[in-house]
């Protein structure tokens, strides 16, 4: 069944490079890079290139929203996009090429009146019918109220759909049950519990912690270079992060959220649809500007990660595991 994506914030993002950044000198770019950005349209594009069927739902408006559908369009993403009075934000990341450091410029985006947030979740709820999983990505923009992710919640919860979620700050504050999957980095749990987390045994804590609660029924917690953890109710498990040369860390972990509903679509067990998030996520940071990581690269990558499990990697379509593959246990 189609995966639906949800982004409420979405953005084209331009990426180039610079010999030099320095402050008050004039930084000459090399030619830009467009992408069609925002967590769930960069989720949405993992999903497709890892060959199931999704459907990406945004606001667009003005010449950058136009521009945004044609990205979300050429990337091969099917698309249903609200009109919206705001013009589309745009975003930018250049990279110092003598350093390797990124410079993000992220912008609030337009505010979205009463009026088109209900276009919004009503196209959601529309797609969402034969759907068992909605992934919910990214900011909310100007004029949404932060408890829209909980109504969303409230809503698929009718229609028998689970929820993905990846947000921060207020709407994550704002959740408060019926949630399928919650991914947070530790330092947006940590603000979300309000304690620092400095060590596995804290971080575990806090995701058990919103599991009783209602919040959700799994927590993975994304550790950056030390992996990912994840949690159930009665389970929990670290993975180790993959070493590679990062090439741009825009959208790596919405290109794990997105592997990771693939995976959960696929039937396949918590554990190894976290595997294959981390591929993906590990695809995307060798990858320029926003694009996901190639297919095959994604599949090489999945195969390089500890345990033996079936493979999430079913023929485009099917929701069926290929041969297992054989991996290391940690």
């Amino acid at each position: 069944m189609p995966i639906v994506t949800l982004t409420m914030n979405p953005a084209i993002d331009i990426a180039a490079g610079a010999d030099h950044i320095r402050p008050t000198s004039k930084t000459r770019c090399t030619p830009p890079r467009f992408d069609p950005g925002g967590g769930g349209i960069n989720a949405a594009r993992t999903i497709a290139a890892l060959g199931e069927p999704v459907t990406a739902i945004f606001p667009a408006g003005g010449p950058s929203g136009r521009q945004l559908e044609d990205l979300v369009r050429d990337a091969g993403v099917p698309m249903r996009s609200i009109p919206i009075a705001g013009h589309t934000r745009e975003n930018l990341a250049v990279t110092d090429n003598g350093t390797g450091d990124q410079f993000r410029f992220v912008f609030p985006g337009p505010r979205v009146t009463a009026p088109e947030l209900h276009l919004c979740l009503s196209e959601i709820e529309r797609a969402a019918v034969g759907s068992h999983y909605v992934v919910a990505s990214g900011s909310l923009p100007p004029g949404v109220p932060d408890d829209l992710y909980q109504t969303l919640a409230d809503l698929l919860r009718d229609l028998g759909v689970r929820l993905i979620l990846d947000t921060s700050g207020a709407a994550l504050r704002a959740v408060r049950r019926g949630v399928h999957l919650l991914k947070p980095s530790v330092r947006e749990l940590a603000e979300l519990v309000g304690h620092p987390l400095p060590d596995r045994k804290s971080q575990l804590a806090a995701a058990r912690e919103l599991i009783l609660a209602g919040v959700c029924e799994i927590v993975v917690v994304s550790l950056g270079a030390s992996g990912a953890l994840a949690v159930t109710r009665h389970d929990d498990e670290w993975f180790p992060s993959l070493e590679v040369t990062v090439r741009s860390g825009i959208g790596a972990g919405d290109a794990m959220v997105g592997a990771m509903t693939v995976g959960l679509s696929r039937g396949n067990p918590v554990d190894d649809a976290v595997r294959l998030g981390i591929a993906a996520a590990t695809a995307a940071l060798i990858t320029p500007g926003t694009r996901p990581g190639h297919p095959a690269r994604i599949a090489e990558l999945y195969q390089q990660e500890p345990e033996t499990r079936p493979s999430c990697f079913s023929p485009a379509g099917t929701g069926r595991p290929e041969t297992p593959v054989p991996q290391r246990r940690t």
